[in-house]
Order: C-alpha cells, then sequence, then structure tokens
C-alpha cells in the first residue's frame, strides 16, 4: 500500500452491530460509521477483542508471529501483543522505530523489518534527517528478540530502493542461515554513500547502461529482487548477496523483460510495469515462490535460495498493480491479488467491476500458471470506503483450500478455493466506514489466521482477534481439526505445509465433508458417525487397542469410500496411533 498519514485515535471500544433493514440485502451495506463505534456485520465469524493501538503509532501494517505473540507492524514501529488467551490479547511491550511500511517476519529469536521512507534512521530516531546524513536508513532492520519485550537491533542492511515488503526463507538444506528477499518500490536513492555498490537510476531499460570511472558497466537498482544473508551464527553479518534479475528477456537480455507498463486496450485497465516485485511468497518445502510483481504474477523456482530462477509470468488485463499472493497447501494453485487504487481508494463500489480490484485464483500446471477464475469480496461498499484485494493466509481445514483475506474497509472475507473455478465466500465480518462524509484510510491492512483463531492489524483501528463459526459451509470439526494444525511461529509470506496428525477431530471433518458433498448420506452416514462416537468413547477408557481399531475398521467398511480416499485413509492414520 502506498503511504498513508497518521490517523485519528479514538478512545471507546466499537460493541454495535447495524445491518441495512432491508433483508434481501448484503448485511454488510449501510452499515453506520464511526472510528471505533461502527456499525458490524458478521457471518460465520466472531469479533472477540479489538484492541486499539496506542500513541505514538500511525498506519497499521503487517502481522508475524512467534509463540504466544503476535507482532503487529506499523510505520511507527511495532506493537507485541498476548495472544496466549485469543478472547483478551494483551499489549505485551511496544517498540518506537519510524520508517514506513512497518512490515515485519520472524526466524527463531531474529525479527525483520521494512524500511523505505522517512524518517528512516539507523537509531530508530524520530527526528528525519537529510538524505545525505550518515543516519539515513532505508532498507531491512534485524532485531534480536530473545527478550520480546525487549527487541535489539543488530544489523540494519542498506537498499537501494528500501524495503517496501521482505520475505524470509528458510532453506531447509541450510540450518546456519536464513535468507531475505527485498522487495523495493520506492524511488531509487539520489545519493549512494551508505549502499554497498552504490545506487544508479539507470535510464531506459537495459542492466548496463552507464559506465563507472574505471569503464566498467555499472547495473541499474531497478528490475531486481535482493537477497540477504543472515548468519543465524552472527546476524550482525547480514549483507545482500545477490541482486536476482528475475524479470530479464531470454532473447534480449533486457532487464525490463516483462510487462513495459500501460494500457491493455478499451474496457481493460491500465497495468503498472513491472520493475520489482512488491510481494513474494515462498513455500520452502516444494522448492517454489510466486512473485506479485507490479505488472505480472511469477513462478519462482528457489531450490536455491541465494539464486531464484523465473520459472513463468503472467499478467491479466483485469489487472493493475499485482499485490501479493498465495499458495494452496498442496503447492497446486495461486491466489494473486489486484491492489487497484494501490489501497487508498474505493473499488468495491456498485460501479467497480467484480474482476478488478480482485484475486486472481491460478493452477500451476506442469510448472506454468494457468487462470482459472477470479474472487472478489461481493458486499457492496461506499465512496467512504477504500476497499481492494490485500493480504491474507491458508486456514488448514483438512482437504479444503480456504482462505482469510483482508480487503481494507471492505473488512474481512473467508473464501473456499478448493474447486479454484468456483471460489466461494463462507464467512466475512465488516464495520462501517471510518468517517460517513469523506474517505478516511483504514481497515484491515493484514487478516491471518495464526494456531486456531484470526488476527487482523487494522489500519486505523488496533489489533482484533476473531473466530470462526461453525455454519454449512464449514462444520466444528473442521474448526477443531484446524484448530490443532500449531506452529511455533508464522509469516504469511513464508509458507509451512501443513499436515494433520491423526485425529477424530481430522476424521469427523472428512465425513462432515463427505455429507457435505453428498457421498454420504442416510443410513450409512449414521452408522459412520456412531463408529467413530464408539471408538473415541473407548479411546478415553481402559478398552483395549483392538476394540477401537474394530469400531474404526466398521466406519471405514460402512462409509463406502475407497481405500485411497480421504476418508478412509484419515480413519486408517488414526487407527495405527490406537493400535
Amino acid at each position: 500500500m502506498a503511504a498513508v498519514g497518521a490517523l485519528a485515535l479514538g478512545l471507546s471500544l466499537a460493541t454495535a452491530t447495524s445491518a441495512s433493514a432491508d433483508t434481501d440485502a448484503d448485511p454488510r451495506e449501510g452499515l453506520t460509521a464511526g472510528l471505533h463505534d461502527a456499525g458490524q456485520a458478521a457471518s460465520n465469524i466472531a469479533l472477540l477483542s479489538a484492541q486499539q493501538k496506542t500513541a505514538p503509532f500511525t498506519t497499521n501494517s503487517d502481522l508475524a508471529f512467534t509463540g504466544n505473540h503476535a507482532i503487529a507492524g506499523n510505520y511507527f514501529g511495532f506493537q507485541i501483543y498476548d495472544v496466549s488467551d485469543p478472547a483478551a490479547p494483551t499489549l505485551s511491550g511496544t517498540f518506537v522505530c519510524p520508517g514506513g511500511q512497518g512490515d515485519v517476519s520472524v526466524a527463531g529469536n531474529l525479527l525483520f523489518m521494512s524500511v523505505e521512507s522517512g524518517p528512516g534512521r539507523l537509531d530508530c530516531g524520530t527526528t528525519p534527517v537529510p538524505a545525505t546524513d550518515p543516519q539515513t536508513f532505508r532498507g531491512v532492520r534485524v532485531f534480536d528478540i530473545t527478550d520480546i519485550t525487549n527487541p535489539v537491533q543488530v544489523a540494519a542492511v542498506q537498499t537501494c530502493r528500501g524495503s517496501h515488503t521482505h520475505t524470509v526463507v528458510e532453506d531447509p538444506d541450510d540450518t546456519e542461515n536464513v535468507y531475505v528477499y527485498v522487495s523495493g518500490t520506492a524511488g531509487v536513492r539520489t545519493t549512494t554513500t551508505t549502499v554497498d555498490g552504490g545506487c544508479i537510476n539507470v535510464p531506459g531499460n537495459t542492466v548496463e547502461s552507464q559506465l563507472d570511472a574505471e569503464g566498467n558497466p555499472i547495473a541499474s537498482a531497478r528490475f531486481l529482487v535482493e537477497v540477504i544473508k543472515v548468519p543465524l551464527a552472527a546476524p550482525q553479518d547480514a549483507a545482500v548477496v545477490n541482486k536476482a534479475r528475475l524479470f530479464t528477456d531470454a532473447d534480449t537480455g533486457s532487464a525490463a523483460g516483462l510487462w513495459p507498463g500501460g494500457s491493455h486496450g478499451e474496457g481493460m485497465q491500465s497495468t503498472s510495469a513491472t520493475d520489482a516485485c512488491h510481494d513474494i511468497t515462498v513455500y520452502a518445502e516444494i522448492g517454489l515462490a510466486a512473485g506479485a510483481c507490479e505488472g505480472n504474477g511469477i513462478l519462482i523456482d528457489i531450490s536455491d535460495p541465494v539464486n531464484p530462477v523465473r520459472l513463468d509470468a503472467v499478467t491479466d488485463p483485469r489487472f493493475a498493480y499485482w499485490h501479493s499472493a498465495t499458495f494452496n497447501n498442496d503447492g497446486t494453485k495461486v491466489v494473486f491479488t489486484d491492489e487497484w487504487g494501490g489501497g487508498s481508494s474505493p473499488r468495491c463500489r456498485a460501479e467497480d467491476p467484480k474482476n478488478w480490484g480482485a484475486n486472481a485464483i491460478f493452477d500451476i500446471v506442469d510448472g506454468k500458471l494457468e487462470f482459472r477464475s477470479y474472487y472478489k469480496m461481493p458486499a457492496i461498499q461506499t465512496a467512504q470506503e477504500n476497499c481492494v484485494a490485500h493480504n491474507g493466509s491458508l486456514i488448514p481445514v483438512p482437504g479444503r483450500d480456504i482462505m482469510v483475506q483482508a480487503w481494507y474497509q471492505g473488512g474481512l472475507s473467508v473464501f473456499d478455493f478448493t474447486d479454484s473455478s468456483n471460489p466461494v465466500e463462507i464467512a466475512y465480518f465488516d464495520r462501517g466506514p471510518n468517517d460517513a462524509s469523506r474517505l478516511v484510510t483504514g481497515g484491515y491492512w493484514s487478516t491471518y489466521w495464526y494456531n486456531g483463531n484470526v488476527y487482523g492489524n487494522e489500519i486505523g483501528r488496533g489489533f482484533d482477534s476473531l473466530a470462526l463459526q461453525p455454519s454449512e459451509f464449514l462444520s466444528a470439526n473442521e474448526i477443531a481439526a484446524a484448530g490443532e494444525y500449531q506452529l511455533p511461529a508464522f509469516n504469511a509470506q513464508a509458507q509451512p505445509k501443513y499436515g494433520h496428525a491423526p485425529s477424530f477431530a481430522v476424521v469427523r471433518s472428512f465425513v462432515d465433508q463427505a455429507e457435505r458433498n453428498g457421498t454420504l448420506s442416510g443410513a450409512a452416514l449414521s452408522e459412520v458417525r456412531e463408529h467413530v462416537d464408539k471408538a473415541e468413547t473407548l479411546a478415553a477408557g481402559p478398552a483395549a487397542g483392538r476394540a477401537l481399531v474394530a469400531q474404526l475398521d466398521n466406519a471405514a467398511r460402512k462409509s463406502g469410500a475407497a481405500a485411497d480416499s480421504s476418508l478412509v485413509e484419515a480413519i486408517t492414520a488414526l487407527a495405527g496411533t490406537l493400535d
């Protein structure tokens, strides 16, 4: 998102819920305005807590998680919340360190933070300094958070365009280092005194257009992704080790080998030129990354994290700005988002196309991206609400592809894209506009699932925690199974491959799904559930394993499902733990 100014801070917690009097209308439409007393509408998800941000913090941005803590990025630093009780998070600490954007990630005892604008300073001071001052900082900060309430900055890696966002890459084959992919989208520095190798804003689109004093070619600071290597034993030695040219035309050698910027034709979008990535999401377990790179979506081989290689690139005439990406758990799909309007404009009005400012869902087929469908939060929002696709994450429901996503003042939307050609909304939460008479930028920057709950960083209001509720779209068993998958830490741009340990909740999730899709019904459905219930009752007592397994074997047999079905495989896996 483009930089926004400081937002007013309110003093009261919103409790009111409001909906349109027209029962046929979406309840999100017609909500009353207000900063902390706006009307609310929810379906199949409940707001548990709304923590107001404190002074001097301004614009809330991205979220990262470690242990029982959520780290809420802000243009003025970050705030740390204890979420051990999701219904009542508490503010554990704050760290003032301005520099714009403030995207955060964690890796072990290290915290990374993006800095791209004033008053970014090496010492985290709040008074701006001239661009030529040695204290000026644009790049990625590295903090030691061994004591999470007392972060200590141990490194600050300068980059030519600062860091709008970044992505932490943990290579399964390299336990001694982590890597950080830096996405810098700001203008190139006008001074090069603090950046190793200098910063050149070469005119034109070639990699090498100028010569230095010794006659050596100088590479442009645009059209690249910087790779920082961070030695875990010596994070103070973090440094840029590669400037990956992921957009180069293989035939011409031009660094600007992808979308040059401009209109796609009458009735279509005008799309930004590709000279950087806005966000890169890595999936280290499968060796792939997906880059949302302004004018293109790209698929990247990261099997060698220092030297990422582009595998495929796509563009879309209905996308204005490729913003972020999310894989499904199998690594067979990618959801790309379009931040049409830069995040500060109303793009969910009645007149706005449903396939602009939306998600584009692609299948990955033989290493190529193949478009399947669009998804956009369906409620009509007002001209006083900035609304467009933004940051989200998967919800680890066994056997399904489900994502929770922020839409700024469009609230959050939970949608199922298991059928990538037919995404369906299954839950939502929304508030009315910040102001009834004018657009005051706000809403959810990020909404992510972490260890059983959804957490949202609200730009102007604060930090929210929410809980999914059972519905016709998502059963209590599926929610319970998703909550059983626990992580020690989470960065949404570094997707883990989740796998569920055998459990009764997982088995019942697949039973519920079989009922929902019509493959299990009537007496067979009742008998399967009865056998599973008996097995769980026996498991709570002194019964021999053989009796438990017999009940589960009966459940598998009565289901009529194939041996390689998800349901029978889940039952067999559970039986294996009880025998």
